[in-house]
């Protein structure tokens, strides 16, 4: 496999710099790697692999010669720069809501749809955290026995709007144990009219309320999963929540399948699936949890069990790090399917 000129656009943000190590630590067969910012974050280094590297402002000539570009710095600047890095002839995967809903932009995961890549038009879109986990346990059961309606609650981690969420709950945890007064900032959404303390709570939104009472992140994972399986019909009830934990989100998933499948067979068949992780044992209190499964690759499913309420039902709970497999991790597993399909 011959070596790629990459581009990494928010290589200073969470998901940029998870990338950057995942780059390195996956040994993806890089020729030149370019790291971009905005101004402000410009001048930093960052070490790859042994090798420092110094971040440039990103610009119209910051794509000169670039084969790939992954952009991890906000659906806005993804719509600015897109142009720019397509015009140089560099494939781009982002990883913004920017371009996930568009016909002509695959929305991809690996292990669910990978032939898409190929089909690309110069964007490639990565899903959205909370999307890839549901999906990558939905697909083996789907292809197995049908599936005729999902209910999936999310408890979702600070992480998930980046450094400014960790160090929120950092500071008010800090706080609470001081005695002093909790500063909310951040939370739920960066910019909202009310913010609200993480440390010791729970906040049922995530992003901002959009049609029906649901939010923009309930309807990501809605559209987004009926896109990925080319199911437009297929019905997802979801509720997203933010707790005060800082990697690995966490979700409870209701499956109501077509056929039959008993939780003993969803077992063997979730172990057996790409990308996941069984861990079930309620006798030895053997399932998923954040702090166990931050920084690692595979999704985690335990807890799996019928729902008694129907006739072809289970109840399952899975966990995985949303900054790697979620984010990070999604994407250079498309950049590596993409060199080894074209190199």
């Amino acid at each position: 496999m011959s070596g790629l000129n990459i581009a990494v656009l928010g290589a200073t943000g969470a998901v940029g710099q998870q990338i950057v190590d995942l780059l390195a630590e996956r040994k993806f067969p890089l020729k030149n790697l370019t790291l971009l910012s905005s101004p402000r974050s410009a001048g930093r280094q960052i070490n790859v692999g042994g090798k420092s590297y110094i971040v440039q402002e990103v610009s119209d000539e910051s794509f000169d010669g670039v084969d790939l570009a992954f952009f991890a710095a906000g659906g806005g600047v993804s719509r600015k720069w897109v142009e720019a890095a397509n015009k140089a002839g560099a494939l781009v995967i982002d990883n913004t809501s920017a371009f996930r809903l568009r016909d002509d932009v695959p929305l991809v995961i690996p292990e669910v749809n990978g032939s898409e890549i190929l089909k690309h038009n110069g964007i490639i879109a990565n899903p959205n955290c909370s999307t890839i986990i549901l999906a990558l346990v939905l697909k083996p059961i789907l292809d197995q026995v049908g599936i005729k309606r999902v209910v999936v609650s999310t408890y979702q981690a600070v992480s998930g709007i980046g450094y400014r969420g960790m160090e929120e709950l950092r500071r008010q945890t800090e706080a609470y144990v001081m005695g002093r007064e909790l500063e909310a900032l951040a939370l739920p959404v960066i910019g909202a009219e009310k913010h609200f303390p993480i440390a010791f709570n729970v906040i049922p939104q995530i992003d901002d309320f959009a049609e029906e009472g649901y939010t923009k992140e309930e309807w990501k994972m809605v559209r987004e999963t009926q896109k990925l399986f080319n199911k437009p019909d297929l019905k997802i009830s979801p509720t997203t929540i933010r707790i005060p934990v800082m990697r690995s989100h966490c979700e409870s998933i209701n499956v109501e399948t077509i056929k039959p499948l008993s939780p003993q067979e969803c077992r063997i068949l979730l172990a057996k699936a790409p990308g996941l992780e069984v861990m079930d044992d309620v006798q030895r209190q053997e399932y998923p949890m954040p702090f166990y499964t931050s920084n690692q690759d595979p999704i985690f499913v335990g807890r799996i069990r019928r729902d008694l309420t129907v006739e072809n039902g289970l109840n399952l709970w899975v966990v995985g790090d949303q900054i790697r497999k979620g984010a990070a991790l999604n994407a250079v597993q498309i950049a590596e399917y993409y060199a080894q399909k074209t190199g």
